[in-house]
Formats: structure tokens, sequence, C-alpha cells
């Protein structure tokens, strides 16, 4: 079975104003990656609350992010073959994507979705469940989008296997 490519995008906060400083992928062979993103000069929300959750300071984005035009060079070069990519929060990361995407002067080569699309009914109802388990069975720190991305490609395999779908 091919695991869905996951994308998973930690921000600046999450209300107006806010934009991308983290974008992770776990792709179809499992391993994952992810770029922090160096915040342009217009982009000065900042929510306190959101750096507690990831743990990502300004500062740091601005020593060891990448440019805009870089991250999404990368993205459409891993995710352009591929069409498709799948995320958990569609409204918010879409929404940050295109934000990444308009500033960079670029059009993504691939589409976003609802991760949701691909879950039958009896994989959601033991969603929360199978992830809260492989948290604790593999330690992930929530919150970092490779991690994240990658725990969401996890959870999607484990519920099949509890559900036995091929």
């Amino acid at each position: 079975m091919t695991l869905p490519t996951l994308l998973d995008i930690e921000a600046s906060g999450f209300g107006r104003g806010s934009y991308p400083i983290e974008i992770g992928l776990a792709r179809a062979d499992g391993s994952s990656y992810a770029f922090l993103i160096q915040p342009l000069e217009e982009w000065t929300h900042w929510d306190p609350k959101a750096e507690l959750l990831h743990g990502i300071s300004r500062a740091r984005l601005k020593r060891e992010g990448l440019p805009v035009q870089q991250v999404a060079r990368w993205l459409n070069d891993e995710l352009g073959n591929i069409g498709i990519a799948y995320s958990d929060s569609w409204g918010y990361d879409n929404t940050w994507l295109s934000l990444l995407f308009h500033h960079a002067g670029m059009l993504p080569a691939f589409r976003l979705e609802a991760l949701r699309i691909l879950l039958k009914d009896h994989q959601l109802a033991l969603w929360h469940v199978a992830r809260e388990a492989l948290i604790q069975e593999l330690g992930i720190h929530r919150h970092r989008a490779a991690e994240d991305a990658r725990l969401l490609q996890l959870t999607y395999l484990r519920t099949r296997e509890l559900t036995g779908a091929s």
C-alpha cells in the first residue's frame, strides 16, 4: 500500500495576519522533512501562545529560516509529480500555503486536500485513540511540522490496520 503524502504547517498564530513558519512533509515512503521559513518584513503577527506550542522563536526563524521562494520551490519539486498532498487542518494550512506561494510569486504545482476525504467513518471513529497511542509508543513531540505530518501518516496507517482496510 502506498501511503498518502501528508503536509503540516506551523504558524505564527491562528488569527488574522498569521503566516507559515515551518512546513513539513511525510513522504509516501515514510520519510519526513521540514523547513523553517524566514518571515518577511511585513509578516509581523506573533502569538506567544503559538510559540509555546511549537517552541520556535521569531529570532530562530530569522537566523535559520529559508526564504519563501526557496521553500515554495522545494514544495513544488517534492509534490509536483505526485500532484497532491493531504492536511488534517485544510482550512488553516491551505490559507498559509497560499500566502507562502503568493509572496514567492509562484503557483503551486500540486493541490492540498483535506485528509478527511481519505478516511472511512470507522477510521474516523478510531482516529483520536490511535493517534494518542502512537504519540505514547513513539515519543512523538507534537507541534513540529515534520513530526506532526508523520504522526498523521502513521495514524492513517494504524486506523486502516485496526479496521482491516486494504
